[in-house]
C-alpha cells in the first residue's frame, strides 16, 4: 500500500499511540481487500454507541484511546435520550455506563449528535468520499445522494475519524458501483408509502445479499428511498443500490443491465409482509424521522390522545429545528427521543409486540427486542396507538 510522508510519520508514532494504531488497523484493513492507497474522507459516522451493543470491553476500549478527530465525525444512536433517560425508564446502572461510552467519544472528538441520519444535519454531496458505518446511512449515501462509502465497523469508523483516511477499496471505486441484478416491480407503486418501499427492501434484501441491485418500475421520494435501502441493508446486506431515473448515478451514468440477472417482485410478495397481531406499542423512526416524517406524524396526531405507548425518534437537530411538529406530537401523549432508536435502547425490550413502519425494524425487532413487529403506515401505526 502506497503512504504518503504523514501517514509513514504517523505509522512510527510520531503523532501518538493511539493514531498510530489506528492507521495500523486502516493499513491491515486495506491490505486484506487489496487497496493500494488511502484516501482523505469528509466525514465519519461511528457505531458501537449503545453500550447495549459494545458493553464492558468495548468500553474499556475505548477509555483506553488518546486522540482527536481530524475530520468531522458524528456518532450512531446510543441506548437513551441524554436528557430524559429517567422518563423513558432506562435503568440507572444502565444509563451510567452509557453516560461514559459518551464521555469517551466526547473525548475524542466525535459530535454527539446520536443519529442514523446525519445526512439531515451536515452537507454530504455527490462524490464524496466518507467511512460510514450505520448501515442505513451507508445505504443512503451511497444511493439517494452519491457519495462514496463502504460499511465500516465501529472500530474502523473510528480510526478513519482520527486519522482522517480509508483505505481506498470496495465502492469507493467505481468499477464496484455497477449493478449487478436488475429487479423488475410488477406493481402501481404511485400511491405507496414509506412502509410499503420498506416492505420491499425487507423482501429484496432476503435474495440481494450484498450485490448491487437495479430497481425498475418504482419512483420513490428521498424518504422513501431511505426505507427502501435502510430494509435492504437489515435483511441483506445491501450497500448501493440505483433507482432507474432517479438515484442520482443512475441518472448521470450510463449502465449497460442488458445481460443481467432480472428478478420480478410482484405485489403479493410485498403485501404479505402487512399481517395483523396484537400490538402493545408503537414506534416509528428507524431511520430516524426526517422534517416531513415529523410534520406529518403531527398531523396525524393533532386534536388526539395516544391510548398505547407511541415512541418518535429523530435527531436532535431535526428536533430543534421542526419544534411545532415534536409539541403538537407530545401533546398528545406521544414521546419524541432523540440520540436512540427502538433497535439500540433497552426501553423497548419490556413490550412483547411494537408495531413499526419500518421495513429495517420489522427485521430488527425481533432479535435486538426480543419482541413480535408488526409493519404498517405511519397512518396504520397512529390509528393503532390512539384507538
Amino acid at each position: 500500500m502506497q503512504l504518503d510522508p504523514e501517514d509513514e510519520q504517523i505509522l512510527a508514532g510520531e503523532q501518538g499511540e493511539t493514531r498510530q494504531k489506528m492507521l495500523e488497523l486502516l493499513v491491515a484493513l486495506g491490505k486484506v481487500f487489496g487497496a493500494e492507497r488511502l484516501i482523505p474522507i469528509r466525514s465519519a459516522q461511528v457505531s458501537g454507541a449503545s453500550y447495549k451493543t459494545i458493553g464492558k470491553y468495548g468500553l474499556d476500549w475505548l477509555t483506553s484511546l488518546d486522540a482527536k478527530a481530524v475530520v468531522p465525525a458524528v456518532l450512531n444512536p446510543i441506548g437513551m435520550p441524554r436528557g430524559r433517560w429517567r422518563e423513558m425508564g432506562i435503568d440507572p446502572d444502565f444509563a451510567k455506563k452509557q453516560q461514559a461510552v459518551v464521555a469517551a467519544y466526547e473525548r475524542l472528538g466525535i459530535r454527539l449528535e446520536c443519529t442514523c441520519t446525519p445526512y439531515y444535519l451536515h452537507e454530504t454531496r455527490y462524490g464524496d468520499h466518507l467511512a460510514w458505518s450505520e448501515s442505513s446511512a451507508v445505504s443512503y449515501a451511497n444511493s439517494v445522494i452519491g457519495a462514496r462509502t463502504n460499511r465500516e465497523g465501529g472500530p474502523s469508523a473510528l480510526a478513519a475519524a482520527l486519522v482522517g483516511k480509508t483505505p481506498c477499496y470496495g465502492l469507493h471505486l467505481a468499477k464496484n458501483r455497477k449493478p449487478q441484478l436488475v429487479i423488475d416491480v410488477h406493481a402501481d407503486s404511485s400511491h405507496w408509502t414509506i412502509a410499503d418501499f420498506g416492505a420491499l427492501g425487507y423482501h429484496a434484501g432476503k435474495f440481494v445479499g450484498n450485490r448491487v441491485p437495479f430497481f425498475r418500475g418504482i419512483r420513490p421520494d428521498p424518504d422513501q428511498l431511505k426505507a427502501l435501502g435502510a430494509a435492504m441493508a437489515a435483511t441483506g446486506a445491501v450497500a448501493l443500490y440505483h433507482v432507474e431515473g432517479i438515484t442520482p448515478e443512475a441518472q448521470r451514468i450510463s449502465y449497460d443491465i442488458s445481460g443481467l440477472n432480472v428478478i420480478p417482485v410482484e405485489m403479493t410478495e410485498i403485501s404479505c409482509l402487512f399481517k395483523e397481531i396484537p400490538v402493545d406499542a408503537v414506534a416509528v423512526g428507524c431511520p430516524h424521522c426526517s422534517p416531513a416524517e415529523l410534520a406529518e406524524i403531527a398531523r396525524l396526531l393533532s386534536g388526539k390522545v395516544v391510548t398505547k405507548p407511541l415512541y418518535v425518534f429523530a435527531a436532535q437537530g431535526v428536533i430543534d429545528k421542526n419544534k411545532n411538529s415534536a409539541a403538537v406530537i407530545e401533546k398528545s401523549g406521544a414521546r419524541v427521543y432523540a440520540d436512540t432508536c427502538m433497535v439500540v435502547s433497552p426501553a423497548m425490550e419490556q413490550y412483547p409486540s411494537i408495531m413499526v413502519n419500518s421495513g429495517k425494524a420489522l427485521a430488527y425487532v425481533p432479535n435486538m427486542c426480543g419482541g413480535k413487529a408488526r409493519i404498517g403506515t405511519i397512518a396504520d401505526c397512529i390509528r393503532v396507538a390512539t384507538e
